[in-house]
């Protein structure tokens, strides 16, 4: 499993430390961004190189986001195909993303997290394997049914407008 990391510049921070924290842990990591902390840098930049990524091979690809308050990067990221960001702020909720959502990306909020907490949200999020329950994996089709009717409404109205 590779883990795709990208941050703007209110994120850029907590990026680094949770960079050097996989790493330490001998995950994979492929680092999308930014390089530095540049002030006027834009987040949708750097959720879509990494949704991009994860969209494209989404059962050995994970990503982790991180601007100020993880939003915008939760929402840019989830436009793809094939992903399910999850914004999470505590353990708990990094659980239940992963064991209920299948979530394949996370969104983090720089404002709200100390590195030491971060670091707990990602353990615990690539840690939990997706249960695979009825329910869960249910769920889970009719997002992903919603998500191709939404695409292919969006492919009919380009051609109705010819």
């Amino acid at each position: 499993m590779v883990i795709y990391l990208g941050a703007d510049h209110e994120g850029f921070r907590l990026k680094e430390d949770l960079r050097a924290f996989l790493q330490g842990k001998g995950y994979e990591v492929t680092d999308l961004g930014n390089a530095d902390e540049v002030p006027d840098d834009d987040y949708p930049d750097f959720a879509a190189k990494v949704a991009e990524k994860v969209s494209r091979d989404p059962q050995n690809g994970r990503g982790i986001l991180v601007c100020g308050s993880g939003i915008g990067m939760d929402v840019a990221a989830n436009k793809f195909a094939n992903v399910r960001s999850a914004l999470v702020a505590n353990p708990e909720q990094a659980y239940a993303s992963r064991n209920d959502d299948d979530a394949n990306i996370l969104s983090l909020s720089a404002h709200s997290l100390d590195a030491e907490r971060a670091k707990k949200i990602v353990s615990v999020w690539l840690q939990t394997p997706f249960s695979g329950e009825e329910r869960h994996r249910r769920r889970i089709e009719k997002i992903e049914r919603i998500e191709h009717e939404q695409a292919a409404n969006r492919s009919g109205d380009q051609f109705s407008r010819l």
